[in-house]
């Protein structure tokens, strides 16, 4: 089944995943075995995503039988876009969704939605932060 909008199962994790740690009580350590579980993904994904997460700065990881992650900032400071751009790189909102800097036809067949749903989508990631999902 086609989709228009595609998200890489990376930056489905590392949202998904940065919700769970968030939504943890009592400053508990949400493991990669736990966040894998209720993602249904690959323990060894979610691992790994989590790891750049900590790299880019907004988790803690806590090793150890009982480690886990923990975030390193309040929920409210860690926007959607952030977490998103960190595993998909910066998103370019262009005009042409092929990067064609001039269309061979007069007006282009897309009408310039592909670069609106991209203005939307990122105006909604800025706008949301992991404390709005607790």
């Amino acid at each position: 089944m086609a989709h228009v909008i595609q998200f890489s199962e990376a930056a489905f994790i590392a949202l998904h995943g940065m919700i769970l740690v968030a939504k943890a009580k009592d400053r508990e350590l949400v493991n990669v075995i736990q966040i894998s579980e209720r993602l249904n993904s690959s323990k060894h994904h979610v691992a790994k995503v989590m790891q750049r997460m900590v790299k880019e700065g907004y988790l803690n990881s806590h090793r150890g039988p009982s480690g886990g992650f923990s975030l390193k900032m309040p929920a409210g400071d860690i926007k959607l876009l952030d977490l998103y751009e960190s595993i998909e790189g910066k998103i370019d909102i262009q005009d042409c969704p092929l990067d064609h800097p001039i269309c061979i036809f007069d007006k282009c067949i897309f009408n310039n939605i592909t670069k609106k749903m991209t203005e939307e989508f990122v105006d909604y990631m800025k706008s949301q932060t992991l404390a709005d999902f607790i």
